[in-house]
């Protein structure tokens, strides 16, 4: 029993033994941990800056809080149309996917739609054609719902005026021309009310830096090439004592 709890202490690894190993080792150890905090910090300053890009859209309205179409299903429309439509044209024209990404969102309780993508400033010019191509869809489609709208607008007061000059002409029509004016009224209303979709704002810069700092960068390589150095004496150590071993084995064969 004494002799197998031996053997275990010996087959043990203690602090000392994995300090004495990095020493021992501290050539790869400084090799390893020298060339990750270089390649660290050339990629913390050799990558871009990158930029949130923000457009808003305000879409059409038929009245206050009344939209032509629901924020959501212009959205929608967004990201399963035109902007595959437009991805698919760069892709021919440049030959590589967009180098940045675009999302859509509706802040609650508004008639608003906003356009973000996170680029770099050397891209900025594409973003800003991406997204005034997706503006002026929503402006077409919502403009041509606004038309829409006002014609049938424009066509039942027309129906309304002719049922009031026909009313005129007939007798106790008091109350029903006095509904009949309400009617053209409402619609009178309801046409002004309309507005179109305007643009607010086109691709404005973020004044706040996205993506990971330099010093996260540096710190994160900095961590990553201590744990690289030392499983690096580690695994040089192991083979050494590898090499040894199976030396030793032919000597003893020989």
């Amino acid at each position: 029993m004494s002799a197998t709890q031996n053997q275990r202490y010996e087959d043990e690894i203690t602090l000392i033994d994995l300090a004495a190993t990095i020493v021992k080792r501290r050539r790869v150890f400084y090799a390893v941990f020298l060339s990750c905090i270089l390649v660290g910090i050339a990629y913390a300053f050799v990558t871009e800056n990158t930029y949130q890009y923000t457009s808003l859209i305000q879409v059409a309205e038929k009245g206050a809080d009344e939209f032509l179409e629901p924020p959501a299903t212009t959205i929608a429309t967004l990201e399963s149309r035109w902007l595959p439509e437009r991805e698919v044209a760069y892709l021919s024209e440049n030959g590589e996917n967009f180098p940045f990404t675009t999302s859509f969102a509706n802040p609650e309780n508004t008639g608003l739609i906003r356009l973000v993508s996170e680029s770099t400033t050397k891209n900025a010019e594409h973003v800003e054609t991406v997204h005034r191509y997706l503006v002026e869809q929503v402006q077409q489609r919502h403009n041509a719902l606004l038309e829409r709208e006002k014609r049938s607008l424009e066509s039942q007061m027309r129906s309304i005026d002719q049922s009031i000059d026909v009313l005129k002409s007939g007798q106790d029509s008091g109350q029903v021309l006095a509904e009949a004016f309400d009617r053209k009224t409402k619609l009178e209303s309801d046409l002004q009310a309309l507005k179109a979709a305007e643009m607010l704002v086109l691709a404005r810069q973020g004044a706040e830096k996205t993506g990971p700092a330099r010093i996260l960068i540096i710190t994160l390589a900095t961590i990553m090439a201590l744990i690289g150095g030392v499983f690096s004496a580690f695994f040089a150590e192991f083979l050494a004592l590898v090499r040894s071993q199976v030396a030793a084995s032919n000597e003893a064969n020989e």
